[in-house]
This record gives C-alpha cells, structure tokens and sequence, in this order.
C-alpha cells in the first residue's frame, strides 16, 4: 500500500504513449483469446469505438497476422452506435468494426454483435432486451474495452445514467454530440439518439480495461478515480467493480495527484521545475502572490518537506519570482546588442532565420499571431510552413459561394475558360447531390483547399511576409478525404526535412496541443521531431544552434509552471491578431469540427492568452492584457 493507493480507487497503469498502452491492452485480450482456446471454450469480448481503441485493433490484427492469433472462438458485442444511421454510413460503428478489426482477422461473423442503427425505433426495447440476453447465453463478457467522454460517460451512458440500467435507446448529452462532430461534417449531423449497454450490463464484465490517452481526458479521469462514486460521472462507478484497470499515456494522468502534486504521495526530488510547480500552484490555490507565501502556508499545504529542503519561504519564493519574471519577453528571437543571462532567447544571431510550423492553413495566426508578427516587426527572415492543406475544415455551402464567384467572374470578365467551367459545374453537381456519409471528390478538396491556401496567403501578407516565404507542403498523411488520417509516413518526413535544409532556421515554431480532435497536430509534431531527429543523427551543422519552441493550438494553453517563455502583447496587438484570425473567413461563423468548444477560433484565443497575462498577474507579475506561451523543446 503506497500514498499513491490512499488517493487513487481504482487501479491504474500509466505508459508514456498511446501506442505503449494500447499495445499492453491488445496483449491482455490476446493472452484471454488463448487462454479461453487452451481450455476449448469461446472468449467473450465487450468492444469500444470511437478514436480510443484504433490502436488496440490495429496491434490485434498485426497479433493475427504475425504471430498466429486466431478469432475463431472469439464473441463479440459492442458497446453501442448511433440511431438512427445506415450501417454503411462512414460514422457507423458498424462500419468502424469492419475496417478496423473484422475485416482483417478470422472472426465468425456470426459471432459478432453490434447494436443496430437500422433497428424500427418501436421495436427497439425488444431488440435491446435480447441483446442482454444474446450476452448472457454467451456466458457474460470476459473483457470488456471502455472508453471514457469527457463528461465521464462510458459507452453511451451519460451523466445521471442509472447505475442498474441495460441495454436500451438513450438521448445523447449535447456536449457528448458536440465532442463526436469531428465525425461530422457539422454538429447538426450528429444523431441526437443512440443505442448503448447499460451500465450494469457492463458491470457483469469479469475483466474490464478502460483506456484515455491525451489530456482532453486527463480532468474526468481525476474524477473517475479519486473522487466518490456518483451516477452524475458515470466512469466512477468502476470503483465498485471488482477487476478494473485505468489504462492511460502520460498526458491522460497528468491531474491525477501522484501527478498534480506528487509532494502529497511520497518523496520526491525537489527539481527547480518541481519547486516552480509546488509554489505556483499553492499561491493561485490561495490566492496570493508568490512573494507573499509564507511558512505556515507551505506547512500547512503539505510543503513542509520543501521547507526543510531549501530553507525559508523568503527565499523559495523569491526563485521561483525569478524563474515566472525571466520568461517574460517582447523579443521572441532575442534582444539584439544585449547580453541577458536569462532571457529565454540567444541574442546572437540576429536577425535570425524562423520557421514557424502550421499544422492547419490558420494555426499559425490563432495559436502564436502575436508572436508572429512581432518576429516579423523585429526584423526577423520568418517563414511560414503550412503543413496540411485544411480542406476537411471547409463547409460545402463556402465552396459554392466561390465557385459562384468563379463563374461569375468569367462571365464579366470575357475570359473563355471551358475545362475550368466543366470542372465547376461538375463540382456543383456532385454537391448538390452529397449524401451526408458521401467524401469529397479530389476536386471538391483540391477547391477546399484552395480556398484555404488563399486564406493562409492573405494571413501572411497581413503581417508583412513576403510570396517566397510561405511553404504549402500538403503532407499525403493528411489527404485521405475523410476524418480519419493516415499514420506518418517516409514521404512526410521527407518533405519536411527536405523544407527545414532549404530554409536552416535558427528557431522553430510548433504546434505542441495534441487536443484537436483529429490528431492532425500530434503527426504534424511527430514528422517535425522526427525529422529533426533524423538530420541531427546526420550531421547537419545548422541544427545544432536550432531552437524549438513549442506552441498550443486552439483548444488549450500550457500550465503555467510549464511555460518558458511568455511574449506579452498589448490591448492594439490583441485586436490586430483578431483582425489576422478573421481573414480565415472558412472557419468563422460556422466552424467545422469544432470539438467539444463552441467558442470560434478568435474568441478560444483571446480567452486563452488573457488568462495567462491574469495568471501571471496574480501571482506577482505585471498585467498585461494578453500573453501567448511557449515552451522549449529539447532533442
């Protein structure tokens, strides 16, 4: 029994990536497959959809293809899926177990179960019904994979869900339909009903993993947890079952206590990061300034040990003053003819060669405008390389207003464009006729775009870069016309390293969130490290002398603790980065795949950067009226 035991209720293992946990799982499952195979019996597997457990299917597959796992006793029965949906549609659960897993491996498929969205709504109690009774002449589920929303929901069963509750048709919470409209083109496609095991149904489970990776989940999962079992974060209930386990990466568990405030669970080393994170969090718990944290505070919040480590309150707290005021900057790229020992930049070279990364044509100006322009304004050579072309994130009805725009321009022009017509009048066919399920063409996403390209354009000419130094470099991961995505792949690391030897920036700049909803900002950073990786291990003498900076996207901001250097703008600066975030004129108003915020781009940003000025503020520092946050990257 450790400290860590007193805080957490239900058993949690933690890896430092998805793909590590997922790997674990999928092994877990493999070793009942064969267990259940020795014995001559079938195995019962409960299945999960959704982003979660892509990973999981993929390692199962690789198991029966490489080393021989066989399905041939394996059950299955699914979790639940939307109603109503055609089982062919790209968002059905139905389809998603076919190409993710039942395609590839030797599963009777009459064995597999999945709730059915083409089910007659007045006969969905009885179906729902033998569905229960399907699991139960099968023996009850021998494992059961979960995931978890960010409201805490498990399959479909939302807060407030009865802990006694079966299978059965559920009203899905609004912010559950907002989470999955990354699956949508928009949120008014997202069922509003869905078919889901109940509660106590998954509770019969004799083994049940539940998996989260990256830190969207990490706030519900603290709750799941650590605190007490309520119908209102349906999650916790596991605490009352009997063999449960947490399978979570790094960022997952990043507000579980042994993390959070790992002084609380037992000894540590009182690193000057660690000793930055006790006393900033301790002052903004109790609402003061750093200076003013005093002995009995830090005795009295469970610092002690940190007391009698490095001495007086005073002198604590006058470090980690020191360590918040250094990080703050006006020169992203260093104050030229000036020597500051702790300034967060090298002042040498100058002007120095800067490569900011955008994963989508519009991260550049939401996640780091201010910063952007003021390397420009500074004298900086900045570049910017727009990774993916964005077109996913283009309604249709903005397509046809500029092919309408197109066409009509021809018309008062006198310009005779024929194979330029035939094309748009192609385009505005096929979407006049799209079924909701239905992928782009490749002319209605080379349009898209295009029409983005021209936005990230317009972006950077506003803040004063010139033609020669914006780079489209369309990586193929991205171009699969639909939500999902494929991996990282050679062609991708390719092209950036071919971009990053033909620019040799001094500093880069790149997208560290990795909560958008597609993932499209952890390839985008993953091809980037693993291309700086590839050219240091060949011996390109620029790199060296590269500074990476990381930067957070639309959807969150870096721990204040974590921040090392904060570049302040002023109330002018702010409006100007809004004026920069409006010529992305696809994404205004009506945002696509938006995720679980509702609030567009402009607004995410401003709330984001004016509250680290406020966090800074309050704990001793100048206000300002907005900050945007880097933090540096070592390889």
């Amino acid at each position: 029994m450790s400290m860590v035991d007193s805080f957490e209720k239900i058993p949690v293992r933690i890896f430092d990536s998805l793909k590590l946990g997922s790997v674990f799982i999928a092994r877990e499952i493999a070793a009942q497959i064969r267990q259940k195979q020795a014995e001559g019996k079938h195995c019962v597997l409960g299945l999960a959809t959704g982003s979660s457990p892509k990973t999981i299917y993929a390692e199962l597959v690789r198991l029966h293809r490489e080393e021989g796992l066989s399905f041939a006793n394996v059950i299955t029965f699914n979790l639940d899926e939307y109603f109503p949906i055609d089982n062919d549609a790209l968002q059905s659960y139905n389809r998603y177990m076919r190409e993710q897993l039942f395609n590839h491996v030797d599963i009777d498929p009459v064995n597999i179960h999945i709730p059915n969205g083409e089910w007659p709504k007045d006969a969905i109690k009885k179906f729902c019904a033998e569905y229960d009774n399907l699991i139960e002449q099968a023996g009850g589920i021998d494992v059961q994979i979960l995931g978890i929303g960010n409201n805490g929901h498990i399959g479909f069963n939302e807060p407030g869900s009865s802990r006694f509750s079966r299978t059965r048709l559920i009203t899905l919470d609004n912010s559950t339909r907002i989470a999955n409209a990354y699956e949508f083109t928009n949120i008014s496609q997202v069922p509003r009903l869905a078919v889901t095991m109940g509660i106590d149904t998954i509770m019969k489970a004799r083994k049940i993993y539940l998996m989260a990776w990256g830190p969207m989940k990490a706030p519900v999962i603290q709750k799941a947890v650590e605190e007490h079992v309520t119908e209102q974060i349906p999650a916790s209930i596991l605490q009352q079952h009997n063999d449960t386990v947490f399978v979570l990466d790094q960022m997952a568990a990043a507000e579980l206590t042994r993390y959070r405030s790992p002084w609380l669970t037992g000894d540590i080393e009182w690193t000057s990061l660690m000793v930055k994170k006790a006393v900033v969090n301790l002052a903004l718990k109790l609402g003061k300034p750093v200076l003013g944290l005093t002995n009995s505070d830090y005795n009295d919040h469970g610092l002690g040990d940190l007391l009698v480590e490095k001495g007086d309150a005073y002198e604590i707290n006058l470090q980690v003053f020191y360590l918040l005021r250094d990080s703050i900057t006006g020169w992203p790229g260093g104050k030229p003819n000036a020597v500051i020992p702790n300034h967060p930049e090298r002042s040498i070279p100058y002007p120095k060669r800067c490569l900011i990364f955008s994963p989508h044509p519009d991260d550049d100006i939401i996640s780091m405008g201010g910063t952007f322009m003021r390397l420009h304004d500074q004298g900086h050579d900045v570049h910017v390389a727009y990774q993916t072309s964005g077109n996913i994130a283009v309604t249709d009805e903005f397509v046809t207003r500029f092919i309408d725009f197109a066409v009509g321009f021809e018309e008062i022009s006198g310009i005779d464009a024929s194979k330029s017509r035939e094309i748009l009048s192609q385009a505005q066919q096929f979407l006049a006729h799209k079924k909701p399920s239905e992928s782009d063409t490749q002319e209605i996403r080379s349009i898209k775009g295009l029409i983005r390209r021209g936005e990230a354009k317009a972006t950077c000419r506003y803040v004063g870069i010139k033609d020669a130094n914006i780079h489209f470099q369309n990586l193929p991961f991205y171009e699969t016309g639909r939500v999902e995505k494929k991996p990282m792949g050679e062609e991708d690391v390719a092209l950036t390293m071919a971009l990053l030897r033909e620019v040799k920036p001094h500093q880069i700049f790149a997208a560290g969130d990795l909560a958008d909803p597609h993932g499209t900002h952890k390839v985008c950073l993953d091809i980037i490290f693993e291309s700086m990786r590839r050219l240091k291990a060949a011996g390109d003498d620029w790199v060296k002398d590269c500074w990476v900076w990381l930067y957070k996207g639309a959807w969150q901001e870096w721990n204040i603790e974590e921040i090392e250097m904060a570049i302040p703008m002023s109330p002018d600066q702010v409006m100007k980065k809004r004026f920069g975030i409006f010529i992305h004129q696809s994404q205004k108003d009506m945002v696509p795949f938006q995720g679980s915020d509702s609030r567009e781009f402009w607004q995410r940003a401003e709330d984001r950067n004016g509250n680290t000025a406020k966090l800074y503020a309050q704990l001793g520092l100048t206000q300002y009226a907005a900050m945007e946050a880097f933090v540096r990257w070592h390889y």
